[in-house]
């Protein structure tokens, strides 16, 4: 619907000039580009530490777990409170470093692609001037659902992108 009213905007603003329309997919560019490729390696060595942080953490917690599991029914009333007191307080800060982990990669994510993202808003501005376009979308699985693969700016981008590199 927004689509639409957007159209119905464009329409009436160019009306008596043709409409051009493009259209680039900015992740696939970001992830075909040189400069992407390195942020992607980055983020996955991050990833796979990150991963191997919480997945330690959540052995030694099951395994604290069964232990109590195992063992509480021998111990005093005290005791076991005591211990389970510390496990629940563990599986706080285990989901604490989870939620942690998860806003560092997004944040350390768009660190790395804004700079990409600026250069390449820069390059779509120029190829569309170049190529005498009104307007260039965005495309994703919402935006664009059919174009003709002329108007398709995407492979251009990464190309000028990496040559610029």
């Amino acid at each position: 619907m927004k689509m639409m009213l957007c159209m119905m905007v464009v329409t009436s603003a160019f009306a008596d000039q043709a409409i051009k329309i493009a259209f680039v997919d900015v992740n696939k560019a970001i992830q075909n580009v040189g400069a992407g490729k390195k942020a992607r390696e980055q983020l996955e060595k991050e990833f796979n530490a990150k991963k191997q942080e919480v997945a330690s953490e959540e052995a030694a917690l099951k395994k604290e777990t069964e232990t109590f599991k195992k063992q509480s029914e021998a111990w005093t009333v005290k005791f076991r409170t005591k211990k389970q007191n510390e496990i629940q307080e563990r599986v706080m800060k285990f989901q604490e470093m989870t939620g942690r982990s998860q806003a560092e990669l997004s944040q350390k994510e768009r660190e790395l692609t804004s700079p990409i993202i600026s250069r390449m808003r820069t390059i779509i501005e120029t190829l569309a001037k170049a190529k005498a376009y009104t307007i260039v979308l965005e495309k994703n699985e919402n935006s664009v659902l059919y174009s003709l693969p002329q108007d398709d700016l995407t492979t251009d981008v990464i190309t000028e992108f990496d040559k610029q590199n």
